[in-house]
């Protein structure tokens, strides 16, 4: 990890159609080159894991209510007397269901603002180069 860097392992929970839960682990990653981003690496078995980009924001603030459209969707709840964040994940493959204890997640949130402060993400960006990037892919 160097001073651009932020990344963490968390336990977490995948809920399973008849309400029990699977424990897994997930990789996360900040970086400040990326500073609107967070990588999340589900492990699932023995495969590669599975990443999804999630927008910081959308998990800051669905800690507090439930956010997000379509795909991605997050909001607050307990499971057995803990806080946890729920993450709802709807792909072309199906549908998850995650409770992400929330200490540990805020504590990584945390560790991604004071890399990289909110309101401030455009300083870490080169503008120039993401516009370069976008339109040379189109």
């Amino acid at each position: 990890m160097n001073s651009t860097t932020v990344s963490a392992e968390l336990g977490l929970r995948l809920v399973v159609p008849d309400r029990t839960t699977v424990p897994l682990l997930a990789g996360l990653s900040y970086t400040a080159e990326d500073p609107y981003a967070i990588r999340m690496a589900f492990h699932v078995g023995n495969d590669e894991p599975v990443e999804w980009i999630f927008a910081r924001e959308l998990l800051t603030v669905g800690i507090v209510r439930r956010v997000g459209d379509g795909d991605v969707q997050v909001w607050p709840a307990r499971s057995d007397g803990e806080r946890t964040l729920n993450i709802s994940l709807t792909s072309p493959f199906g549908q998850a269901l995650f409770e992400v204890p929330l200490a540990p997640l805020t504590e990584f949130l945390h560790r991604t603002y004071e890399l990289v402060p909110a309101g401030r993400e455009t300083d870490f960006m080169d503008l120039d180069e993401e516009l370069t990037n976008m339109l040379w892919s189109s």
